[in-house]
């Protein structure tokens, strides 16, 4: 094939028009060339010449290679196929991608080979289509960058779920971006805000005197510029960079290439994190890209496992706090149980005694008259009622029978004593709890019957309790149960102004406070049903407490 015969015109069928084949090509976008045997270029239309920024100089005549390459021999595996040798060794169109660099710009082609065949069948030559698929490889390579982040965030995000504690959030973090960007040296500071500067909280291939005495003030440094800007920064040799805080401590550590992060949650800075290298230009911006995306998602993590390690610190004080009051109210009522027993109630019986003897010897000496007598009788069973209304009072504030026979017999005595005068039928039942327990839970579950009796007794309007305990090795459970009205649990979900769902309340922190869990169930018309569990510790006995020498 001639270079005349490849440009000549064209007959179009019956209308007598001669097209040039070069005019039709050159208004194709893709170039396109004609490639003889011997690698040379036969026909090539215009876009060849706009892909390969060429001049104007013909390109008929020569070598293919020469024109795409730049190279004095044909391409060969395995830097480069060549479509050529495809085409003519099978007979059948052949593919391949070539990268080019024109003008100093990695440019990719996408080559397609085509058979030319003359009228005997034989492979004369080859047409070849090129397209400029750079824009396509680049759109790919981001894609393929993009997925490869959301697949690193994912990852780290897995390792992650579930964990509230900021120094193992840090930690596994900080193992799986190492891995992931294959860096050996590592580290997270977090922001003191009060302070305004970094510390490192977490570290991987540094030293302990690197990670001691590099405290960072904010502005100070790659660290402390990335803290304060918010952006990324990558150094190609940090121990060459004059911008580095601490250029000893670097040096000590061998640290060459370097990339620093801002952890940021809500666009707020809430710490930086460094990855490093002793290699210069171990990293570069596609590290960049994925780091930051890390970043972002570890910003929000800090912020809030910090924000779960201060409710956890404050649940901690109010825990404290609230033992601190409990107790306080406990010897408190103790206190005034014991008071009113050594003084008011004594003092009372005295008066009781004196007053009957009084009566006795006035009817004996017939002192006074009928309504005299009858006013001392008045004032006789007055100080009768107050005394039993003392008692009373003393066994609620600490029932000598929880000190003396445990809290089975009190929270017996007591249901019976508060319940059936008042109409309410009371059924217990008792297992696994005539023994001694520690005094903490005693106290506690006896303080919980307490509280639901009261609430029975004001607010159920029931016909029939029962209450039933039972303990193990392990722990004790307390049930009671009322066929009141009810109540609709949902609603109650904090003290309201009244106080009404106080006493509820308390009585969970109470039981929470002894490591225990109080469950509420209960729906209007159907009653209430309380269960209450309380560990004990399997491993040491009480009985020695409530002796007779003790």
């Amino acid at each position: 094939m001639s270079g005349n015969e490849a440009t000549g015109p064209l007959a179009a069928g019956n209308a007598g028009i001669d097209i040039p084949l070069q005019e039709i090509t050159d208004g194709v976008e893709d170039a396109l060339l004609v490639i003889d045997s011997d690698y040379r270029v036969r026909f090539a239309n215009s876009a060849v010449r706009v892909i390969l920024h060429k001049k104007v100089e013909p390109l008929t005549g020569r070598l293919c290679y020469e024109i795409l390459h730049e190279r004095n021999k044909p391409c060969s595996t395995p830097l480069w196929e060549c479509p050529l040798k495809k085409v003519f060794e099978s007979g059948k169109t052949a593919t391949v991608i070539h990268p080019v660099r024109i003008l100093g710009t990695d440019t990719y082609l996408k080559i397609t080979g085509f058979p030319l065949r003359d009228s005997h069948g034989n492979i004369r030559a080859m047409v070849e289509v090129m397209r400029d698929i750079t824009a396509e490889r680049e759109l790919e390579r981001e894609v393929l960058k993009r997925h490869h982040q959301l697949l690193a965030l994912s990852y780290i995000s897995s390792a992650l779920s579930g964990l509230q504690d900021l120094d193992s959030i840090l930690k596994i973090a900080l193992d799986n971006v190492l891995e992931i960007i294959n860096g050996p040296i590592g580290g997270i500071l977090l922001l003191d805000e009060e302070a305004k500067s970094l510390y490192y909280r977490v570290q991987q291939g540094l030293s302990a005197r690197y990670t001691e005495e590099m405290r960072i003030s904010v502005g100070e440094g790659i660290a402390g510029w990335v803290a304060e800007t918010g952006k990324p920064m990558l150094v190609e040799d940090l121990s060459k960079d004059l911008r580095a805080a601490r250029p000893d401590l670097v040096n000590a550590e061998g640290i060459k290439g370097f990339v620093s992060i801002p952890l940021k949650a809500k666009e707020r800075v809430v710490g930086v994190m460094n990855v490093a290298s002793h290699t210069a230009g171990k990293f570069g911006s596609d590290d960049i890209s994925l780091l930051s995306s890390i970043g972002d998602y570890l910003g929000t993590a800090i912020e809030q496992a910090s924000l779960h390690e201060r409710l956890t610190r404050a649940g901690e004080r109010y825990r404290a706090l609230l033992q601190h009051a409990l107790t306080a109210q406990e010897e408190e009522r103790k206190r005034i149980a014991r008071e009113l027993h050594d003084e008011t109630s004594q003092a009372i019986t005295s008066s009781t005694l004196s007053l009957h003897a009084i009566i006795g010897l006035a009817e004996m000496k017939g002192i006074g008259d009928a309504e005299f007598m009858e006013r001392l009788k008045t004032t006789h069973s007055y100080l009768v009622h107050t005394g039993n209304e003392i008692v009373k009072l003393m066994k609620a504030l600490r029932p000598t029978l929880l000190d003396e026979l445990g809290m089975a017999a009190a929270i017996h005595r007591y249901a019976k004593d508060a319940l059936q005068p008042q109409g309410i039928n009371v059924s217990t039942e008792f297992e696994g709890a005539d023994q001694r327990f520690q005094p903490e839970v005693e106290v506690t579950l006896f303080r919980v019957a307490q509280g639901l009796i009261g609430n029975i007794l004001e607010h159920s309007e029931a016909s029939n309790t029962s209450i039933r305990l039972e303990c193990n090795d392990s722990e004790c459970v307390l049930h009671i149960e009322d066929d009141g009205k009810g109540f609709d649990v949902s609603k109650l979900i904090q003290v309201d102004p009244s106080g009404r769902g106080a006493g509820l309340f308390t009585m969970k922190e109470r039981v929470r406070l002894v490591g225990g869990n109080c469950q509420v169930e209960s729906q209007p018309g159907r009653g209430t049903q309380v269960t209450v569990k309380v560990p004990i510790a399997a491993d040491m006995s009480y009985e020695e407490d409530f002796s007779a020498n003790s």
